[in-house]
């Protein structure tokens, strides 16, 4: 038992963590599929024997779960046979990013057209600012006070103290941290001029008023004629700027909208950053998401990378053959130079590197998907190659050929589908 108790401990310790993904589950025919390759695997495989060893084990292991991550990662990159419809994705741009910004949030991108949009006005919040007062000065006596504040659905009383030892500064301070951790929609702070006073800001989260809205908030008297007074030097119950919606002509008709983002046709959300000069609208359209295509790259080329680097691992340290490293990595040579040409290029030590500047350069240009195509090509002949090797890992073991079976003439083995599951479950195989 120790041995399989070693062999699962490893493959939990090291692997068990992860999550599994949609690719890891299989549909009948998919199970029936692989159990057929295995059978016509093990009918004409050799007979061999191997010294049985933790090393071997654990390399076994990490050549399947290294393999079996480079299919799960082709196969999400790339829903069909055509890796380019999935690099093929593009996103929402702005031909002015500083008035506008856009992110697309549809579903079919072939059916959006482009669109102008020239902003006249932004969206703002209220902002209520009070008096500036003498900051180490106290204008409050001592005494407990209290104030309203009221929105378009309820109202909050607030109530302080003042002490001996409380300045103006010090209650506006007070006051800026009651209103704020109140929850109420309303930040409010504490503003300083170069005469040493200082007033207290608040301003709505909100932005934007309805038709039969006045304001967003409104401040008034919520105790005695002491509050009143209290009030009164504060001078926090002064609207400074009235919220305001934000004005745009799209496609040259008049919009408006409470915020300065909000979305269009349930297609694009756009920001507003900005007031466009007179007549020079900005235009939102699309362009290769050149970040997601990255994303999907460097993804492929880390799973490639994994297996490459396991298989320098236990060669140079155990003395295992690099047979893997010749599987999996012959997969790029066919395709060096036309990989090379978009930014892939294969190290000396068999790794891949990324270039991304060059990379977005392509992805960018107005037709990528000639220079891209070879991705398609690397994709298929990558996810063969790591096809064999999750089937049958211990081909990639060293190991001593004991005999060859008769070709063409020997019986399927279906209960024995590899010894990777034999050495797993009994250390004699």
């Amino acid at each position: 038992m120790a041995i399989i108790d070693n062999a699962y401990t490893y493959y939990l310790s090291t692997y068990g963590n992860r999550i599994g993904t949609r690719y890891d589950s299989h549909k009948k025919s998919e199970l029936r599929k692989v159990y057929n390759q295995i059978v016509k695997l093990n009918k004409e495989a050799p007979l061999y024997k191997f010294k049985n060893s933790g090393t071997i084990t654990k390399y076994a292991i990490d050549i399947k779960e290294g393999a079996q991550h480079i299919r799960n990662v082709v196969a999400s990159i790339s829903g069909s046979d055509d890796i380019m419809k999935a690099l093929q994705k593009k996103s929402a741009v702005s031909s002015q990013e500083d008035i506008v910004t856009a992110r697309y949030i549809g579903k079919d991108e072939e059916q959006m057209k482009d669109f102008d949009i020239e902003v006249r006005q932004l969206a703002k919040p209220q902002v209520n600012i009070g008096n500036f007062l003498k900051s180490i000065r106290r204008d409050l006596t001592p005494d407990a006070y209290s104030f309203d504040i009221t929105n378009s659905s309820s109202s909050y009383e607030f109530q302080f103290n003042v002490s001996q030892t409380d300045t103006n500064y010090s209650i506006q301070k007070k006051l800026s941290n009651l209103i704020t951790s109140a929850g109420i929609g309303l930040t409010a702070s504490v503003m300083e001029d170069a005469n040493g006073q200082s007033a207290l800001r608040i301003e709505s989260l909100q932005t934007g008023l309805s038709e039969d809205e006045k304001y967003l908030f409104n401040i008034s008297v919520g105790g005695g004629a002491t509050s009143a007074v209290a009030l009164n030097i504060l001078g926090i119950d002064q609207i400074s700027q009235e919220a305001q919606n934000s004005s745009f002509l799209l496609n040259g008709v008049p919009q408006s909208s409470y915020s300065n983002t909000f979305s269009i046709n349930n297609a694009f959300e756009l920001t507003l950053r900005g007031i466009s000069p007179e007549g020079q609208p900005a235009t939102i359209g699309f362009k290769p998401d050149a970040q997601s295509v990255l994303e999907n790259i460097q993804s492929l080329t880390n799973a490639f990378n994994s297996v490459i680097e396991t298989s320098n691992t236990y060669a140079e340290r155990y003395g295992q053959n690099r047979r893997l490293q010749y599987q999996i990595g012959s997969a790029a040579d066919a395709y060096r130079d036309e990989l090379a040409a978009i930014g892939l290029h294969k190290e000396e030590d068999g790794l891949f590197s990324v270039d991304a500047s060059a990379l977005t350069e392509i992805i960018e240009s107005e037709n990528p998907s000639e220079q891209l195509a070879v991705l398609n090509d690397f994709k298929q002949t990558l996810d063969t190659r790591a096809a064999l090797a999750v089937l049958n890992p211990m081909e990639f073991v060293n190991k001593v050929i004991v005999t060859y079976k008769n070709p063409g003439r020997n019986f399927s083995a279906p209960y024995m589908t590899s010894l990777y599951s034999g050495m797993m479950m009994d250390h004699f195989c």
